[in-house]
């Protein structure tokens, strides 16, 4: 059986993103790996084994072109109307909290924020499958 073990995405600003990261989500530094052109910061918490990795290619000043194909990471909390809150006293810009019901039934309630690279990520509370 497959595990997933993480997720990639190329950022330009190492610092900046870590500190998102961590302010955001929790996630620290698990491993940091240094080569000649690029650099693989490994970054987790202590609530899942999954990690998310980040790609910095050294020299790179341009904006990645995130494309037109909508996309985005999740994390869930025990608390999103706390976590909003808290997002927007951090500076984040958290969007809106939204609910989705089907069937007279909650189904999920969320909010996205942009990291600084301009990926979305979904913010969502602790309900259902989203575990």
């Amino acid at each position: 059986m497959a595990k997933a073990i993480h997720a990639m995405i190329r950022v330009l600003d190492e610092t900046r993103s870590v500190g998102f990261y961590e302010t955001a989500f929790g996630l620290g530094i698990a491993q940091r790996l240094d080569f000649d052109d690029f650099t693989l910061v490994y970054l987790r918490n202590d609530e899942a084994d999954f990690e998310l990795e980040l790609t910095i290619n050294k020299g790179r000043a341009d904006p990645y072109d995130l494309g037109n194909g909508y996309g985005h990471i999740a994390f869930c909390v025990d608390d999103l109307d706390a976590e909003h809150a808290r997002f927007e006293a951090a500076g984040l810009s958290p969007r809106k909290i939204v609910e989705f019901n089907r069937d007279g039934s909650l189904l999920a309630r969320f909010f996205f924020v942009q990291d600084p690279d301009g990926y979305q990520i979904e913010v969502l509370q602790r309900h259902g499958r989203y575990r």
